[in-house]
């Protein structure tokens, strides 16, 4: 468009000047033709000049709406992403296993006594032959005594069992105890369990390491003429430092049991059964799920915006002081030959 005004402008002169020399011929008869070159010819140009201009102030403004827009997607960028790091998100993963590390079962049996300790599978257990009297003990134990680590005064006496292994073949400890005397009207075994019997065995100081355990995990109860069925299921927590605490979730069901002996009597006898849930190791960890990777991302896609829309709107207004300039520049020549 630009080449064809400069082409007009030039073939102007020309029929501007054959104008010229008839003027001294007659000179009313070339006062219209100049009276519309004059009036007709400009406005329809400069009215083509003006929708350009409107038009080029348009688009400026929705360039300048866009770095608005990308301003303010680069500030909510940053906030989410300092919002996220202040507050983590609790992720869970479940690793399958055949085989658990054997926990350990620290019971207090107080006055009772153990009269039988085995290990079964696929959770059969038969029926007691001779329910309150000793049987074997097959299951690997060991007693500790220790002061109580909240009073450090009181001796505590415990009773560590290792635990089962074997979760694909449903491995179960079943243990009974048996208490003849008692001077309150109910009676409960309290016990306790711990990730690792093995660590228990190896460690030099037993009695320092059982009252870290009771310090660091929770204490449960089975209550005397019930079978407490116990099934446990492992939970480790990764903390911020990289350090890793072990606890224990369980699902305890209580079933009463049927004292089917002849004679009446005033011992008291407790079963409880300890088994796997599931073969699913539980991880929890707090992770951040910001990525700075994305961030920057993001980032230098709002600022590569930012800068090709700066180069657009400075493009835009050369543009239009140049179309600007070329207007003036026209309309002074066509007013200069007009005078």
């Amino acid at each position: 468009q630009l080449s064809e005004d400069v082409e007009r402008a030039s073939e102007n002169p020309a029929e501007e000047r054959e104008g010229g020399m008839e003027v001294h011929e007659d000179s009313s008869s070339v006062i219209l033709p100049d009276g519309e070159l004059g009036t007709t010819t400009p406005s329809l140009r400069f009215s083509k000049t003006c929708l350009k201009n409107v038009f080029s102030v348009i688009l400026l403004f929705i360039y300048l709406l866009l770095m608005a827009v990308a301003v303010f997607l680069v500030y909510q960028t940053i906030s989410d992403f300092r919002e996220k790091l202040k507050h983590p998100v609790m992720s869970v993963t479940y690793k399958e296993v055949s085989l658990y590390d054997a926990p350990g079962i620290a019971l207090y049996p107080g006055k009772a006594r153990l009269l039988s300790c085995k290990h079964h599978y696929y959770d059969h257990i038969p029926p007691l032959i001779n329910p309150g009297q000793p049987g074997a003990i097959e299951c690997t134990t060991q007693r500790i005594n220790y002061t109580d680590p909240f009073t450090n005064q009181t001796m505590k006496y415990a009773l560590v069992v290792q635990g089962p292994r074997d979760v694909k073949k449903r491995e179960l400890v079943f243990l009974q105890f048996h208490l003849n005397e008692t001077d309150q009207d109910f009676s409960a075994i309290d016990y306790l369990l711990f990730s690792s019997f093995q660590e228990f065995v190896s460690s030099p100081e037993k009695a320092k390491f059982m009252k870290d355990c009771e310090s660091s995990y929770s204490s449960w109860k089975f209550s005397a003429g019930f079978r407490t069925w116990v099934k446990m299921s492992l939970v480790k927590t990764k903390e911020e430092d990289g350090s890793e605490t072990v606890e224990f979730k369980q699902e305890t069901s209580v079933v009463n049991y049927i004292d089917q002996r002849t004679k009446p009597r005033s011992d008291q006898l407790f079963f409880v059964v300890f088994e796997w849930k599931d073969p699913f190791i539980q991880t929890v960890q707090d992770i951040i799920t910001a990525n700075p990777w994305n961030m920057i991302a993001l980032l230098c896609g709002i600022f590569l915006a930012l800068f090709k829309a700066a180069d657009f709107a400075k493009l835009s207004v050369k543009w239009m002081i140049k179309i600007r300039r070329r207007h003036l520049k026209r309309t002074r020549q066509v007013t200069n030959h007009i005078s």
